[in-house]
Parts: C-alpha cells; structure tokens; sequence
C-alpha cells in the first residue's frame, strides 16, 4: 500500500505542472480580454447566429466565455442575464458540449487526438445541439434568474488579484486530484479492482461503441472530467494497458459527454432540467462514436 503512494508521487506532479502551465496562462489571458472588453466585442459577431438558436444574442456573451474558460465562467456570465429557463436550457447544454475548449483540445492532444478536429467537433454539435433543443424542447415557465452585479469596482489590480488567489485554490487543489487519482488506481490494480470494475461495464461499452477495456477511462472521465481524467488515461497508456487508438476512440465520447456527475448537479441546482442535460449529451456521444465507426467502415469497403 505504501509503495502505491510513493511511487503515484512523480507521475502525478509532472502531470499536474504540465496541466497548470496550459490552465494559468489561458484563464489570465480569457481574464484580460473579459476585462477589456474584447470578449463581449467577439460576441457581437455572433449575435445574427444566436438570435436563429431560440437564443437572445446577447448570450452569445456566455456561450463565448464558457467555451474559452469553463462551465463555471460560464454559468456566471448567464447569472446576469434575463433569461426563460427554455432559454437557459438551451445555452447550458450548448456550454456543456463546447466548455474549456483550449485547454481541454490540449488534454486531448496530450493522449494522441487532434485537437483540431475535436474542437471542430465540439463547437458543431454545439451549434446542432441548440437547433436541435430549439425544435424540441416545449415551452419552460418560469426565468433564469439574474443575480445583481457585484459593486466591487473591477479596476485591473482587483481583477489580477482575484485571478492569483483563484489561481493558488486551482492548483492546490488540481494536485491533490491528480495525486489521489494515481493512488486510487494503484490500489485498484494492486487488488484487481480494475478487473472486476471493467467487466460488469463491458455491455454499457459495447453500446457506447468503445473498446471493453475504457470502462475505467470512462468512469473517471464522467467522475473527474476531461482534464483530470487525462492523469488516469496517460497512466494505462504508459503501461500498455490501452493504446493511444484505443484512447483517441474514448475522447470521441467523451468531448461529448464528461463530467456528467458535477455538470449536471450545476446546472440542475440553477434549475435547468437534468433530463434534457443527461439525454442530449448522450445522445450526441451515441451519434459521434457511432456515426465515426460507421464511416471507418464504409471507407475500408471502399479502399477493399
């Protein structure tokens, strides 16, 4: 038991300093154009696209910064708006299939995808998702309440010291996450946990359209999220235990459809429906697995 903890101690640092290099100067220089204004000058390019989305254009605010930071960022943008909880819903699982995009195309690309095509990706179904739920989703009583501004005047010193203490709190707790994530598997390898975990999800990764060994790439990825999920998937790739083919097919799901433990208990607590979030995730991973391993099919019956 010892050995798991020492010997999870290095891998785990040297993920969470890559990690911590790509998140820090990414969510300083997202901080810098909020605070100038350069987001918001984005978002009126967007507007006329928002507006066919059964979205106030307005919205394209917080599409923008949940897609360049997090869901958080995003979620906290939304809070200021007058929005119909149809129109939350809407914006929330657009937020969820297209969040984090530079950092989370940096994960993935650290595990053998593309980061291109997975960002590509993500912001199509996104744009498909909301004509989608537009189409769909029936008329939702009630608003999306906004909360107040914060009076705190938001000069640059304000703005830069919110960033390092928020800053300290991510990596702090970032390294913790990632070291417990190495200890847990060790001990779970060490006791034949995996085995046992991965067999009962063979049939839930044959529907998925994965290899039957992601069981546990999937959990952590649905548990943790994308980022943190990357210290578990480097690990079985650098043990041979999944192969970056074999990854690149579990990131195809899970660009779609992760964290769904702590995405959807968010956006649910603000009340956005957990059904239509859970449903439409889902059915967007089902298509884009499905719909790739179709088409690799149907290029070797050409090529044969």
């Amino acid at each position: 038991m010892k050995n798991c903890f020492v010997k999870a101690f290095s891998p785990s640092m040297r993920t969470s300093w890559w990690l911590l290099r790509i998140m820090l100067p990414i969510s300083l220089a997202v901080n810098m154009m909020q605070f100038y204004g350069i987001i918001e000058w984005l978002a009126q390019y967007l507007n006329p696209l928002f507006q066919y989305l059964g979205l106030p254009g307005a919205s394209a605010i917080a599409f923008l910064t949940a897609a360049s930071v997090t869901t958080y960022a995003g979620l906290a943008v939304m809070a200021s708006m007058e929005l119909t909880m149809r129109e939350a819903t809407i914006l929330a699982i657009m937020s969820l299939l297209c969040h984090a995009l530079p950092l989370e195309s940096a994960v993935v690309k650290k595990v053998g995808s593309n980061p291109w095509v997975m960002a590509s990706l993500r912001i199509l179904a996104a744009i498909v998702a909301a004509v989608y739920l537009n189409l769909v989703l029936p008329e939702m009583p009630g608003h999306f309440m906004a909360e107040p501004s914060s009076a705190e005047e938001m000069t640059l010193a304000v703005v830069l010291g919110q960033w390092v203490v928020a800053s300290v709190r991510m990596s702090l707790m970032i390294c913790g996450l990632i070291y417990g994530l190495m200890v847990l598997q060790r001990i779970m390898e060490k006791y034949g946990v995996m085995r046992r975990l991965t067999k009962p999800l063979r049939p839930l990764m044959r529907f998925f359209g994965l290899p039957e060994n992601a069981a546990y790439l999937w959990v952590v990825g649905n548990v943790l999220g994308m980022s943190y999920g990357l210290a578990a998937m480097l690990d079985l790739e650098e043990s041979g235990q999944i192969t970056k083919e074999e990854a690149n097919e579990v990131n195809y799901h899970l660009v779609m459809n992760h964290s769904m433990l702590e995405d959807t208990l968010v956006y649910a607590a603000v009340g956005v429906s957990a059904l239509w979030i859970l449903t439409t995730r889902m059915l967007f991973a089902l298509v884009v697995v499905w719909g790739r391993r179709v088409l690799k099919n149907v290029n070797r019956l050409q090529d044969w």
